[in-house]
């Protein structure tokens, strides 16, 4: 098993970055602990993400501070920064492969904008599928407890950082209700927790490449077997809640209604991208039917379920491969390639101790 990171070890990290964060996570097996082949590696690199509300102005006091962190673009300066952070890929720009604090470090930045854009809409999937795993606050932060609150921080993103931001606060609960609601499309009458989390937590993976690459097929369900009380702290409330499922807590089992009308229901609730992107894949040439007109099809059809995992692979798949060709030009063509070989290195491990 992996040891835990302390949470003097991450203010130890935060503590060199400029201050103005309107959300700090770590997140990634570097931070909780996971099952499989590679569950037990030590000294993985730690993974973050910094959102802020205005990317020009961290960029310049981070350029200050941390020059060496980024690659040749440091020399075109915050503006081209953030530019670059905003208009390509997923809307975040990576330092990779950065000793802090004693601690190989990888850490994103994005826009505050972009990413309650991404909660609500799941225009890329890319951080709003990082926020729907289990959360943990950190004690600094015990006064804004209310937002998903927990008790350790083992098997968990980390939340480090989390101003009083109404807006911010209401889409990240609305990124775990969407989650939910697209799982039960891809699940059947009756089904366990486990399946349930299980789903959730590969919603974001749906059509990454690097899944085929560089990452654990069995990956989800690694993240998901150590993990399963804090999936269900994480998400009991809106369980409870949701009147079309019955939530048998004691058994560990589910039920949800899988009529037309229930489905149509569900679908109605997704996501905008997603929603676009399912009416892209069923929408028959020259018909130009409205979303809505699709959506009752779809929700009548057998294979439903396969319809919402296509649609989120049309989303997920994009993203992933124009964030990933993004990185060449952030971290710079020599990190690049040495990250790209510990990623394959990690699955050789991996593959070779299930062999051996």
């Amino acid at each position: 098993m992996s040891v835990p990171i302390s949470e003097v070890t991450f203010r130890r990290i935060l503590a060199n970055f400029p201050e103005n964060l309107s959300l700090a996570f770590a997140y990634g097996s570097g931070v909780y602990r996971q099952a499989g082949p590679n569950g037990s590696r030590k000294n993985l690199m730690l993974d973050f993400v910094f959102t802020v509300d205005d990317p020009v102005t961290w960029h310049s006091k981070n350029l200050q501070q941390n020059r060496s962190h980024y690659s040749f673009l440091r020399f075109c300066g915050p503006k081209v920064i953030a530019k670059v952070q905003n208009n390509y890929g997923a809307g975040i720009y990576y330092n990779t492969m950065i000793m802090c604090a004693g601690k190989l470090i990888k850490y994103g930045v994005i826009s505050t904008e972009t990413l309650i854009n991404d909660l609500l809409t799941w225009n890329t999937l890319y951080v709003a599928g990082r926020l729907q795993k289990p959360v943990d606050m950190s004690e600094r932060q015990l006064e804004i407890r209310d937002w998903r609150s927990a008790e350790d921080g083992a098997g968990k993103v980390r939340i480090l950082s989390l101003k009083e931001d109404t807006v911010l606060r209401a889409a990240l609960e609305s990124n775990l209700e969407s989650a939910v609601t697209a799982a039960f499309l891809m699940l059947p009458e009756s089904f366990s927790e486990e399946d349930l989390f299980v789903q959730i937590a590969g919603l974001s993976y749906s059509g990454d490449f690097r899944m085929l690459l560089g990452e654990e097929k069995a990956k989800v369900v690694n993240i998901v077997k150590p993990n399963i009380p804090h999936f269900r702290e994480l998400y009991g409330q809106i369980l409870f809640k949701n009147p079309q499922v019955l939530y048998k807590e004691n058994q560990g089992r589910l039920e949800i209604d899988k009529s037309p009308e229930a489905q149509f229901t569900q679908l109605m609730t997704l996501p905008k991208t997603l929603q676009q992107e399912i009416s892209y894949l069923m929408d028959t040439p020259g018909k130009n039917r409205d979303v809505e007109e699709t959506l009752l099809q779809v929700a009548h059809d057998p294979d439903c379920g396969t319809v919402v995992r296509q649609g989120l692979s049309g989303i997920v798949r994009p993203s992933s491969v124009m964030q990933s060709t993004k990185g060449i030009l952030t971290a710079g063509v020599k990190k690049s390639l040495i990250y790209s070989s510990m990623k394959v290195l990690k699955m050789w491990t991996g593959w070779t101790k299930k062999t051996s």
